[in-house]
């Protein structure tokens, strides 16, 4: 497997990958436009013997000291192989390299991101404007999701 930098190319299969969670309310929809306008932030994983990608994931950058890891899906049959794992590390190496202190994830899945170093986080010391969001969340306005945090670099 091999993980690297997304290109306009990878664009219809990250956004197939994305829908198809959506589709099960596992995760926030993302159409393609804005998948295009926030490429240089997203992350692919590709199977050296098998066409397609295996998963996607991107960051986002909030602040000086605070990003999200956001857009992690992963292809059906790749569940379980470090696909996930794989994607979640090259975002954490790119925001150590912006200088980025601090990660987190809004998610269903907390023990994933917990193997990761991730800790359960207080939804409400996470700065309001990261909710911009919500509106589109299969489950809003009952949020179903725990936040967790993990410290990129020391303070």
């Amino acid at each position: 497997m091999t993980v690297r930098p997304a290109v306009v190319a990878d664009v219809p299969a990250i956004v197939a990958l994305i829908q198809h969670h959506a589709a099960q309310g596992k995760m926030v929809p993302r159409p393609a436009d804005e998948i295009y306008t926030q490429l240089r932030s997203y992350w692919v994983a590709e199977a050296d013997d098998a066409p397609g990608l295996a998963g996607c994931a991107s960051s986002h950058l909030y602040w000086s000291d605070l990003a999200e890891l956001k857009g992690l899906a992963v292809a059906a049959g790749w569940e379980g192989r470090g696909v996930g794992r794989a994607l979640c590390l090259a975002c954490h190496d790119e925001l150590r390299r912006l200088g980025v202190r601090r990660v987190f994830a809004l998610t269903g899945t907390p023990r994933f991101f917990e193997r990761l170093g991730y800790r359960i986080g207080d939804k409400n010391e996470l700065p309001r404007f990261i909710w911009g969001e919500c509106v589109r969340c299969p489950s809003f306005p009952v949020c179903q999701e725990e936040a967790l945090v993990l410290d990129l670099l020391p303070s």
